[in-house]
């Protein structure tokens, strides 16, 4: 097993089915009137997070303490970060207090990587800049699996707001590995063709959403990422929401079995319709459910469980 989780290029297959198959395990276990582990006992993880986070943060937290680990959340708001205090210097203050596993989430693509030069725990990556968020990705392909009995040829369309979103970055990298065909779906705008051609060769890009619906079995809708984005990638919302929207018109294009899936969270209304995120069809909920268990597979693993 890897030391560090930071890209989802870190996880070759069997690394990756490990994990997801840790996770189904997990799964089952939690559903127990006792729900703790002994697993992780006398162990510390830490949560790093310098960006604002609901689901991510509560996930990993859940996730420690069923496995029984001893949890420290560290915001960087009303810290010494705020002060002024670096990544390095925050790292040397974690490792002195004999973190085993930290988690973190940082504005800065590659604070991840940079953070696992100074101490010795393993670090998982909870989402950095706009570079990657690998546990998403696995969450992601857990439930695909789950719904869909598996994952090698499954065609994922991936839609909207790919120039900003380190879910579809992380995404492509998993599912390539685990043999899906993925095709990357938005305004020319808000796909880079250079970073999914560095990302994956095997990778689709259409900018006509109609077209790709047929014939997917999966339709993952991003957040349209606003705050991020500091120029015009397209005219209105309403035009956004009207060409690469799913409704449910365009829903009903869908083959039979298909699944419909959001990262959250999600702007209603815009890039996906509420009719849309709340019927069968959808797993956003069991996203949430399912990230849970796939994270306790990843702290497991990373910290040496048998």
């Amino acid at each position: 097993m890897i030391k560090h989780l930071r890209s989802a290029g870190d996880l070759d297959a069997a690394t990756a089915t490990l994990i997801l198959d840790t996770a189904a395990e997990m799964a089952a276990l939690s559903g127990r009137e006792v729900k703790k582990l002994p697993a992780l006992r006398g162990r510390t993880v830490v949560n790093l997070f310098y960006e604002d986070s609901t689901r991510t943060r509560i996930s990993f937290e859940a996730a420690a303490k069923r496995l029984s680990a001893d949890v420290i959340n560290f915001s960087a708001k009303g810290s010494s970060v705020s002060k002024g205090e670096s990544l390095k210097d925050t790292a040397l203050t974690l490792q002195a207090m004999g973190a085993d596993a930290v988690v973190i989430r940082h504005s800065a693509s590659g604070a991840p990587h940079r953070l696992s030069n100074w101490v010795d725990g393993s670090v998982v990556n909870a989402g950095d800049g706009t570079h990657e968020h690998p546990t998403q990705a696995l969450l992601d392909a857990y439930t695909m699996r789950s719904r869909l009995g598996r994952l090698d040829g499954l065609k994922v369309a991936v839609v909207g707001d790919v120039l900003h979103s380190r879910v579809a970055r992380s995404n492509v990298l998993l599912l390539s590995t685990l043999g899906a065909e993925v095709t990357l779906v938005g305004p020319p705008t808000l796909i880079p063709l250079d970073v999914v051609a560095a990302l994956s060769k095997t990778t689709k890009v259409s900018y006509d959403l109609d077209s790709v619906l047929p014939d997917s079995d999966v339709v993952m809708m991003l957040r349209v990422q606003t705050e991020r984005m500091q120029d015009s990638f397209f005219p209105s919302a309403r035009e956004y929401s009207r060409r690469y929207g799913l409704d449910v018109t365009r829903m009903r294009k869908l083959p039979e079995h298909a699944i419909v899936m959001h990262p959250g969270p999600m702007n209603r209304g815009m890039e996906i319709a509420p009719e849309v995120a709340d019927s069968p069809r959808s797993t956003i909920v069991e996203q949430v459910a399912n990230g849970v268990s796939v994270r306790m597979a990843v702290l497991y693993l990373l910290l040496g469980g048998k």
